[in-house]
């Protein structure tokens, strides 16, 4: 780089770099040609609706500036006192930490990990990890392991969960609201804006401008045609950096650009998905049957389940409370469980008639379930705060295990189940001719 000259990255899109940058949809699996994209643009496929590519202004300083602030904010969040509360002349203070470390001393050791990994360690990584990459591209020089970071980001993202951590917190403190005098200290108000400058972040990250200046765009396999799928010229995209990549004769391959595998299809897709179904489905039932936590009142100890729950803010007053465990700890998971069952059933009958509203159904389950874990969050922050001993006291129940279970089962079914399924069936005669898929197999890889 010349001195006084801009880094590559925030110099001219890379569509103006490179010729006729093709793209497949990883949704429908539908080949185009992404068009010129100026700050606050962005590419949907023309077939599904699905979001290619989003544009942003300086993408690379953005990311960064916000990633920087996230981590300042998170610092903060664990320097200084969460919460506390006081009843009866006796009280107690927490810090965030303690949500997990609690949690072990209750022989809870898998629910602690959770709590600590999806609020901050997975994180912290996250932002750490995009404060190297940007910084490489800034100085026009990747840093070491910038392409195995990238390709992780992806991974990440789904378990970080600062933000529903934020409404679980609302939700224990409108709980004991009524019971106890509570006092927000300074690290619910750092954490808070930690939560926030994370999401911004992840939606700050322009994926595509940052792997074409940290490895080029290498020119998609010759002969490669848009308006029609993928599959049927035996190629395919890479989910990790978006490259159309030629598989072979097996339906495999690997990416030219990050080195990820390509496969026409999630291999097995429908077996994984239906086998932690089932998993999901057998831990639901102790997940509402065993109590989620016992609260201890002047002596008194009362087992609460989850409806249990929901019924005693009702009691309380607490309507919109109430309504929002109910539909998170009973509605999502239910539904998530029983609109995948019933997308792995019709993707052998599915059309393109019905295809792009299966796919919005797919897309809806795939983010409302980690929305789930406000259950677990709640019982995290009330087991730590509430440690009054005899007069009051809330200890964690088996149903905390089985809940996180189903959570995160039905988290990995939405990602193992691909989409893709359910536009592999053939187009009405009148709409297009049939096309064979490439080397004679199925899509999915079994002999067709």
């Amino acid at each position: 780089m010349l001195q006084g000259e801009a880094p590559r990255v925030e110099r001219t899109p890379p569509e103006a770099r490179a010729r006729r940058r093709l793209r497949c949809c990883e949704e429908c699996d539908w080949v185009v040609a992404l068009p010129p994209l100026r700050p606050g643009e962005k590419a949907d496929c023309p077939r599904c609706g699905h979001t290619l590519v989003t544009r942003h202004f300086r993408p690379a300083q953005r990311s960064m500036a916000l990633a920087l602030a996230a981590l300042i904010a998170l610092g903060l969040a664990l320097a200084f006192p969460f919460i506390s509360f006081s009843v009866g002349g006796i009280g107690n203070r927490i810090e965030l930490t303690q949500t997990a470390t609690t949690l072990i001393g209750f022989h809870q050791p898998v629910v602690a990990g959770a709590v600590v990994l999806t609020i901050i360690v997975l994180p912290a990584l996250y932002l750490a990890g995009v404060i190297w990459l940007q910084l490489g591209l800034l100085r026009d020089a990747p840093l070491p392991a910038s392409r195995t970071l990238a390709r992780s980001l992806t991974q990440l993202t789904p378990w970080m969960m600062a933000d529903v951590f934020i409404v679980g917190a609302l939700v224990s403190l409108i709980k004991i609201a009524g019971m106890a005098d509570v006092d927000l200290g300074p690290s619910f108000w750092a954490f808070c804006a930690f939560a926030v400058l994370l999401l911004m972040t992840s939606q700050s990250l322009d994926a595509d401008w940052m792997w074409f200046s940290l490895a080029g765009e290498p020119r998609a396999p010759q002969g490669t045609r848009t308006g029609t799928t993928a599959a049927g010229q035996g190629l395919t995209g890479c989910h990790t950096c978006g490259l159309i990549g030629r598989l072979d004769a097996a339906g495999h391959g690997r990416c030219e650009r990050c080195g990820e595998r390509l496969h026409a299809r999630r291999p097995q897709s429908l077996q994984y998905t239906w086998a932690l179904l089932a998993a999901a489905t057998l831990m639901y039932a102790p997940a509402n049957l065993y109590p989620i936590m016992t609260t201890t009142s002047l002596g008194r100890s009362d087992p609460s389940t989850i409806i249990g729950g929901v019924v005693e803010l009702i009691q309380m007053g607490s309507w919109p409370v109430a309504a929002v465990i109910f539909v998170a700890s009973v509605i999502v998971p239910v539904g998530k469980l029983v609109a995948l069952a019933w997308l792995c059933l019709v993707v052998k009958r599915s059309s393109e008639l019905n295809a792009a509203a299966r796919t919005r159904l797919y897309r809806l389950t795939e983010f409302i379930g980690r929305w789930s874990m406000i259950d677990v969050f709640v019982v995290a922050i009330l087991v730590a705060l509430i440690r009054a001993g005899a007069l009051m006291s809330i200890e964690p129940g088996p149903a905390a295990l089985a809940f996180g279970g189903v959570v995160v089962l039905t988290m990995l079914a939405a990602m193992t189940f691909d989409p893709r399924l359910l536009w592999d069936s053939p187009l009405p005669t009148n709409e297009i001719e049939p096309r064979a898929p490439a080397h004679g197999r199925h899509p999915e890889g079994t002999p067709g």
